[in-house]
C-alpha cells in the first residue's frame, strides 16, 4: 500500500538534535517511510491513500515502552478488553511488554516463565491491534533460571526480560541473570522504586548499579519512587536508560527531566506509561507526559517527543519512532485542539493542553482519519483526499 499525507503545516522528526524536517509531506510505500520533506506530484499521485494535513502537524507514532499487556487486546487487571486499540487512539503505535505479569495464575517455575514469554511473543508477532505494534514477551527473572534458558529462549525469538517481580531474597541476586540475559542479545528492564505488588521487593541505586541492566524501569515511581539521592548515582555512575512513567511520581519526573538536561544525557530519558496498573488504562497518557515535560520545565517540547519516540527506538533497536526514509511507517497527524487557547500542537502542548490526534498511521496504513475518539477533534480539516481502496477511514464516533 502507498500512502501520502501532503499539506503539513510541521513535521517533527522524533530527533530531539535535528527535530525539525523542513517540507509538508511524507510518502510511504509497503510499511516503510519513502520520503519526508517534499513529493513530486507524480509521488502523490500515485499512492492509494492521500490525506490533507490542511496544515497541521506530523510526528511519528509514539513508543509505549512499558506496557502491561497479557494475551490478545485484554487487561485482567482493569478487566478491560480493547485497551490497546484505544491507546492508538492516543498516539500509541508501538508498545513494548514489561513481562506479561498480570496473567492470571501465571507460572514462575523457570520451565513456566520461560513458555509465557515465548506464547507472549509469538501471539503478537502478526497481531496488531487497532494497528499498534506490540512487542510482547518478556521473560520474568525467577530463582532456579540458568544461563542456558536464556540462550534456549532467546534463539526462538524472546529478546526482553524483566527483574523485579521474582521470588528473589534480594534484588541482589537479579545481577546474574541480567548479566546471562545481556550475554544472549536481550534488552534487560528493572523495576525500579518501591514495591508495586504484594511479595516484590523496593529496588534502588544501589540494586540497579550492582545488575547494570539497559532501562530503569518508571523511575520516578511504578508508583513509588526511590530516594531523591539515588538519582544522581544513577546518572552519573551509570549508563542505565532512565525512563519515566505517566503512572509515578510527577514530582521525581520533573526534577529528572532538569538533572538529564544539565548533565547532557537526553539519550537515556524514555517516556512510558507503565500502565495498565493500579493507576488504571490510560491512553493518552503518553501524550500527558509530554505535557507535563513541556510545560511545567524548560524542556522543548520536541524533545518531549523524542523521548517518546526516537529515544525509544535508539534504546530498544526499533525501526520506528523517526520521521526519515527507510524506518517504519507510523506517522501521527496531530493539531491543537478545537476550542483551546492555542492554534499549533505544539503551542497546545507547551501550554499543557493535549493535541488532537487527528489520524493515525501504521505500517504504512491510515487507522483513522479526522479525529480520535480519545482526543477533542482538530482545530484543522484533517481528511481523506484521495482513496483507491474500498475503506472507511473516519474511525469510530466519541
Amino acid at each position: 500500500m502507498k500512502t501520502a499525507i501532503v499539506n503539513l503545516g510541521r513535521i517533527v522528526t522524533g530527533d530531539w538534535r535535528a527535530p525539525f524536517a523542513s517540507g509538508d509531506s511524507i510518502v510511504m510505500a509497503d510499511g516503510k517511510i519513502v520520503s519526508v520533506g517534499s513529493a513530486s506530484a507524480d509521488a502523490v499521485a500515485a499512492c492509494d491513500v492521500v490525506i490533507d494535513a490542511d496544515g497541521a502537524t506530523a510526528m511519528p507514532g509514539m513508543i509505549d515502552s512499558q506496557v502491561h499487556n497479557t494475551f490478545g487486546d485484554y487487561t485482567p487487571r482493569q478487566k478491560t478488553v480493547g485497551f490497546l486499540e484505544s491507546y492508538v487512539h492516543g498516539g500509541t503505535t508501538t508498545a513494548i511488554s514489561a513481562s506479561e505479569v498480570h496473567v492470571p495464575g501465571r507460572p514462575k517455575d523457570p520451565e513456566g516463565v520461560k513458555a509465557l514469554a515465548v506464547a507472549a511473543m509469538k501471539c503478537f508477532l502478526d497481531y496488531r491491534p487497532g494497528g499498534m505494534k506490540v512487542h510482547a514477551g518478556s521473560i520474568i527473572l525467577e530463582p532456579g533460571l540458568k544461563e542456558s534458558d536464556f540462550a534456549e529462549i532467546a534463539a526462538k525469538g524472546v529478546w526482553l526480560a524483566k527483574a523485579g517481580f521474582g521470588a528473589v531474597k534480594s534484588p541482589f541476586e537479579y545481577a546474574e541473570m541480567v548479566g546471562w540475559a545481556r550475554k544472549h542479545g536481550m534488552i534487560t528492564t528493572v523495576h525500579t522504586g518501591g514495591a508495586s505488588i504484594p511479595g516484590s521487593s523496593g529496588i534502588w541505586a544501589d540494586h540497579l548499579i550492582a545488575m547494570q541492566p539497559h532501562v530503569s524501569f518508571h523511575v520516578n515511581g511504578g508508583p513509588v519512587a526511590m530516594p531523591d539521592e539515588d538519582f544522581p548515582r544513577i546518572l552519573h555512575e551509570s549508563q542505565i536508560a532512565l525512563q519515566v512513567c505517566t503512572a509515578g511520581n510527577l514530582r521525581t519526573l520533573l526534577m529528572l527531566a532538569d538533572m538529564v538536561r544539565a548533565a547532557d544525557q537526553f539519550d537515556r530519558f524514555l517516556i512510558a506509561t507503565d500502565t495498565p496498573t493500579g493507576s488504571g488504562i490510560m491512553p493518552l497518557g503518553m501524550m500527558y507526559t509530554i505535557t507535563h515535560l513541556a510545560s511545567l520545565t524548560k524542556m522543548p517540547v520536541e524533545w518531549a517527543i523524542a523521548a517518546a519516540t526516537g529515544n525509544n527506538a535508539k534504546v530498544y533497536g526499533l525501526n520506528s519512532g523517526l520521521l526519515e526514509a527507510g524506518r517504519d511507517a507510523d506517522v501521527l497527524v496531530v493539531d491543537a485542539c478545537i476550542g483551546g487557547s492555542k492554534r499549533e500542537a505544539l503551542d497546545a502542548l507547551r501550554n499543557g493542553d493535549i493535541a488532537a490526534v487527528a489520524a493515525v498511521v501504521t505500517d504504512g496504513v491510515p487507522r483513522f482519519v479526522g479525529k480520535s475518539r480519545n482526543t477533542p477533534a482538530p482545530i484543522r480539516k484533517v481528511r481523506v483526499a484521495h482513496c483507491s481502496v474500498m475503506q472507511d477511514y473516519s474511525g469510530a464516533a466519541h
